[in-house]
């Protein structure tokens, strides 16, 4: 099948399913966060019971002036149990598309986005060596609900991220960017043999493909040697042996936030005085510039950005970084990186992996109710947009 013709420049904004559908009761996460002893400071729940209000979502994104919607596929409630497919799934996943399509809204669609189903983890998930071949048959299923009007496809979120922490079974602690472990080299190789897989299935249906990166950037002390060696290892290991998965794809998903502080012994806390956001990163817009143009560098691939935004509860706040993150983005396209879109993170505030606190979202939520409130910042970005 012909590769369908690339749309105009894509805005619009993320979001994941676990993080908002709600009640996702098959996957790791949920069996994480439900158990005995469970160390999260809140549980997923209802979320934000996207999964009954997906057509209010995608209004207003439409509303707003935005084109495109990201959002994520569940595994675990395609296949809840090994080879079993649920055909209701994968039909409510496909009127989500169909809503998209006739509100004027780009489909993009990940098919990853951190969660498992329960048996997956229980198996050792990427671990185990029939792990590639386990996602690639759940991938198979999908496909036919895509074609032919999704054209953008994410195979894997943030892989590197995964490659870290393995399954949220495993975890006996939430996980920062100053505490992360060196993604493990047998868990990356399973990943990028899983995406490379999908991208083959996709790419046979029309489908453009690739995965997301957190292109997190390691910034040494100023004239600290041994300081900028850890910094240039940590994004080895980190982000660029990723990218370099990427090269071939038809694109590469960069999700830049903000930056982490590198010295001899790895990373640590921002220095005091930092301007930092709700959850405790630096402020630093700069980060969708620099993810972007290490991302095309590396890779070679055309670049969407799947996520960028801050928590924080002042929107005013937030459309400032989306300013100059916009900004910086808008540098690097002139600087010859090309650049297929802008996501923002999020729609909606969200379960934030173990905590409501995190507020990313362009859209608030109330937590009993459900209603939601459209923060100024989303009709700021239809401006950027329609500008």
């Amino acid at each position: 099948m012909a590769t369908p013709t690339v749309p105009a420049f894509l805005w619009g904004a993320s979001t994941a399913a676990h993080q908002t559908e709600g009640n996702n009761l098959n996957s790791d996460w949920w069996y994480a966060e439900n158990r005995e002893g469970a160390f999260f400071p809140d549980r997923s729940g209802d979320a934000d019971d996207s999964y009954h209000r997906y057509e209010e979502d995608i209004a207003l994104l439409a509303s707003a002036g935005l084109t495109a919607y990201r959002f994520s596929i569940e595994w675990a409630r395609i296949e809840p149990a090994p080879g079993r497919f649920s055909a209701a799934e994968l039909a409510h996943y496909r009127r989500m598309i169909d809503h998209c399509v006739a509100s004027g809204v780009e489909p993009v669609i990940t098919l990853h986005h951190f969660t498992h189903p329960r048996w997956f983890a229980e198996m050792g998930a990427w671990a185990h060596p029939d792990a590639v071949d386990r996602f690639a048959a759940y991938v198979e299923a999908v496909v036919p609900i895509l074609s032919p009007d999704v054209r953008f496809v994410v195979t894997i979120n943030e892989p590197n991220t995964l490659a870290s922490v393995g399954s949220v079974m495993n975890l006996h602690e939430l996980v920062a960017p100053t505490n992360m472990p060196e993604p493990d080299p047998a868990l990356r190789d399973a990943l990028a043999g899983a995406h490379k897989r999908a991208v083959g299935v996709l790419r046979d249906a029309g489908l453009r493909a690739g995965w997301s990166i957190n292109t997190r950037l390691f910034h040494p002390e100023p004239g600290d040697d041994a300081a900028a060696k850890a910094a240039e290892h940590l994004s080895r290991v980190f982000v660029e042996d990723f990218l370099e998965v990427a090269r071939g794809d038809d694109f590469v998903g960069v999700q830049a936030y903000t930056y982490v502080r590198a010295t001899a012994d790895g990373v640590a806390s921002p220095p005091e005085g930092t301007r930092l956001t709700k959850n405790g990163w630096p402020f630093y817009p700069q980060a969708l510039h620099d993810g972007a143009e290490l991302a095309h560098r590396v890779s070679g691939a055309p670049v969407l950005v799947t996520e960028n935004g801050i928590a924080t509860d002042d929107d005013a706040e937030r459309i400032e970084y989306m300013d100059q993150a916009v900004a910086g983005m808008n540098a690097a396209i002139g600087a010859g990186v090309p650049v297929l879109g802008y996501l923002h993170w999020t729609l909606l505030d969200n379960y934030e992996w173990g905590s409501y606190f995190p507020t990313f979202g362009l859209v608030a939520v109330d937590r009993k109710t459900f209603q939601r409130t459209p923060k100024p910042s989303l009709a700021h970005l239809g401006e950027l947009a329609r500008g």
